[in-house]
C-alpha cells in the first residue's frame, strides 16, 4: 500500500484518519447521531455547526499528529490551513465543547483498539505493566488548584512529589496498549494491576514496585506468570532468560515517553474535569491509532 508513503504530509495523514474513522463509525456506531446541546430560553442561541461526527472525531485525533500543545492553537491551524476542508467549522467555544462531549466516543474507539491488540498479542506474548504520573499542576500550586479539587491527589513518584492522577497500562512488545486505567495519584499500582489483568494471559513483567507474593500466587492460579524486578534490599535468584525479559521492560517506558513528550499527554491547561478527561482519552486514542496504522502499513509513525 502506498497511502502512507510520506508520513510528513499532514494532509495525507488527515485524509487517512478520516477514512478509517468514517468507516469505523459507519460499521460500529452508525446508529449514534451527535448534536450540540440546544440553547434554552435563559441562554443566548449558539451557532449550530454542520460538521459530521466523523469530521469532528478525525479532527480530535488529528491534533495529536500535528504537535500542537493545546486545542486553541490547533483550532487556529485548522482555520488557517484546512478551512476549505471544513467550511462549516464552528467557533472555538462550540468546537471545544463538541470535542469534550465526544470523549465518550473516543473511549469506545480506544477500547476497540485494545481489543484488536489483545487478539494480536495472544496468550503467549510478553506483556509489560507500569504506571506514570499525570500532574495537573506544579506541586507548589496544589492548594490553589481548583479544577480537579476532590479528584486529583498528592503523591510521590520516582521523580518526586506531584499533584494529579496516575496512568496505569499493560502493553505488549509492539508497544500497543492492551489495558489502561486512570486513577488518583495515590492509586495503588498492585491493586490496579490486579483489576486490569483479568483477561490478560501469558507472562506479565513489571518493575520492583509491583513486588507481591500475593500477586504472584494469584497470577499462577489464573494462568499467568508474573515477573518483577527486585528492590535494592532484596536477594533473588533468576535465570539469564528472566534477566533478559526484565531488560525488555523498558519498552513500557518508551510508551510513556511518546505519550508525554511527543504527544503532550500531561497538561495543566484544561479548565474542567471533563476537559482533562477528554484530553487524556483523545491523546491515548490517537496513540493507539498510530499503532494501528503501523500494524496495517508496517511503517513506523512514531520514529
Amino acid at each position: 500500500m502506498t497511502l502512507l508513503q510520506n508520513i510528513d504530509d499532514l494532509n495525507l495523514i488527515l485524509i487517512t484518519i478520516y477514512y478509517f474513522t468514517d468507516n469505523f463509525l459507519k460499521g460500529m456506531l452508525g446508529n449514534i447521531k451527535y448534536a450540540l446541546t440546544q440553547p434554552n430560553q435563559n441562554q443566548p442561541p449558539i451557532k449550530k455547526h454542520n460538521l459530521s461526527l466523523a469530521e469532528l472525531t478525525s479532527l480530535a485525533i488529528f491534533r495529536f499528529f500535528t504537535g500542537h500543545g493545546n486545542w486553541k492553537d490547533f483550532y487556529r491551524h485548522i482555520k488557517t490551513y484546512h478551512r476549505q476542508d471544513f467550511l462549516n467549522l464552528p467557533n472555538y467555544q462550540n468546537f471545544l465543547e463538541a470535542i469534550n462531549k465526544l470523549s465518550v466516543l473516543a473511549s469506545i474507539m480506544l477500547q476497540g483498539f485494545m481489543n484488536i491488540f489483545n487478539k494480536i498479542s495472544g496468550e503467549n506474548g510478553l506483556k509489560f505493566a507500569d504506571s506514570t504520573k499525570l500532574k495537573v499542576c506544579e506541586i507548589k500550586r496544589e492548594f490553589s488548584h481548583k479544577v480537579c479539587f476532590g479528584l486529583a491527589s498528592k503523591s510521590k513518584s520516582s521523580m518526586g512529589w506531584f499533584y494529579g492522577f496516575r496512568l496505569h497500562i499493560i502493553c505488549n512488545e509492539l508497544m500497543q496498549i492492551l489495558k489502561l486505567k486512570i486513577t488518583t495519584g495515590t492509586g495503588d499500582e498492585r491493586k490496579t494491576l490486579e483489576i486490569m489483568w483479568n483477561d490478560i494471559f501469558g507472562m506479565i513483567i513489571a518493575d520492583a514496585g509491583y513486588v507481591s507474593r500475593k500477586l504472584e500466587k494469584k497470577a499462577l492460579s489464573s494462568g499467568k506468570f508474573f515477573l518483577t524486578g527486585v528492590r535494592a534490599n532484596m536477594r533473588k535468584i533468576m535465570t539469564e532468560t528472566q534477566h533478559q525479559f526484565l531488560r525488555l521492560r523498558q519498552l513500557v517506558e518508551t510508551v510513556f515517553s511518546v505519550l508525554k513528550l511527543r504527544m503532550g499527554l500531561e497538561t495543566s491547561l484544561p479548565r474542567s474535569p471533563l476537559g482533562y478527561f477528554a484530553h487524556y482519552i483523545w491523546c491515548l486514542t490517537a496513540y493507539q491509532f498510530k499503532k494501528f496504522l503501523e500494524l496495517l502499513f508496517v511503517k513506523p509513525l512514531l520514529a
